[in-house]
Order: structure tokens, then sequence, then C-alpha cells
């Protein structure tokens, strides 16, 4: 027996609202709704640079690891129902981290700002970290209105890092000299 294939649009959005996982509809441009729309868009942003080619593997899977560690997120913030788990615990900060010493060892000590750009994959893993900011601010304003778990606010504030240095890492690999702030231009 095969299952039907479901349908891409109902139509219940059409007015500005949306259901959470609770069922409970809120309009799209709810503090929430910003909040996991961030988290999907940065995890588009990331899928955008594992698709390029100019990245070693590893680091390739290191990006696989944090998307679904993103979907994840989402999927806890698009649900408004209490005692729900985070879907990020200690345990992955931890991982994150060391993720982050492993590039950083393959890095020149930093002296000067750094500014976006070099290779296409250093440009949009700059972006990714970008938006990863804002995806951090927005679930602080969520977290003004709702209880958060912690160590989601720790997750996305290391991945930011993570991704800035993932970008200094693609211009080695990709024999592209880092762009550095003139103050003096």
């Amino acid at each position: 027996m095969s299952v039907p294939k479901s349908i891409l649009y109902t139509g219940t959005g059409d007015h500005g609202s949306t259901s959470l996982v609770s069922g409970h509809r809120i309009s799209k441009h709810d503090v929430r709704i910003e909040a996991y729309g961030t988290v999907d868009e940065l995890n588009s942003h990331i899928g955008l640079v594992v698709s390029l080619p100019g990245l070693p593997e590893e680091s390739k899977r290191m990006l696989l690891w944090v998307q679904n560690k993103l979907f994840d997120l989402g999927a806890y913030l698009a649900n408004d129902m209490p005692g729900v788990a985070s879907g990020v615990d200690d345990d992955d900060i931890l991982r994150l981290e060391s993720m982050i010493d492993v590039v950083d060892n393959k890095l020149p000590a930093l002296r000067r700002f750094v500014l976006p750009g070099g290779c296409v994959e250093a440009g949009q893993l700059q972006v990714a970290r970008a938006v990863c900011r804002r995806a951090e601010r927005r679930m602080l304003s969520l977290g003004e209105e709702a209880d958060l778990a912690s160590e989601v606010l720790v997750f996305v504030n290391r991945l930011s890092d993570f991704l800035f240095a993932l970008g200094r890492y693609a211009n080695i690999c990709n024999s592209v000299d880092e762009i550095f702030w003139d103050k003096n231009c």
C-alpha cells in the first residue's frame, strides 16, 4: 500500500498566520517565526556552502552535522509546548568547540580584522556567520517571551565562531589571501 503524496500548498497561511507544531496558529511575523525562520535561512546558506567545490570533505562533514543540529533547533523553536527537548545538548556544544579548535589550529594568528570575502566559499561562510548572529538575536528576543533552553543560545553563539574560522580556512584551502580591514582606506 502506498502513501498518497501530500499537497505542498494548503492555503491556510494565505492571510498571514501559520501553525506551530502544537497546532496553535500565530502571525507569520511573530518573534517565534522570526527565530526559527532565521535558523532555516542559516541552514540554507550552509547548504549552499556544502555544495561548493572548494572545501575539504572534512569541513563538509562538519557542516552537514551542523545542518542536522540546526534542523533539530528549528523544530524546537517551532514548538511552543513546555518540556520539549531542544535537540542540542552540552555534548553538542563540546563537539562544536572541538570543531572550532580543529579549524583554528590550521589558521595563522589573527592580528587584524578580517573583511568578508576572498574565495566564494569564504564569502558564503561569512554570510552564514552574519545570519547566525541574526538568528541568535531573534532567539534572544524570543527568550524574553518564552522559556528557551540555555544550551541553544550557547550553541548558536559558538556556531558563529565556527563559521568565521571555517571562512578563514576556506581561503587557505583555495590559496586566496584574506582581506584585512584597512582603516586608512
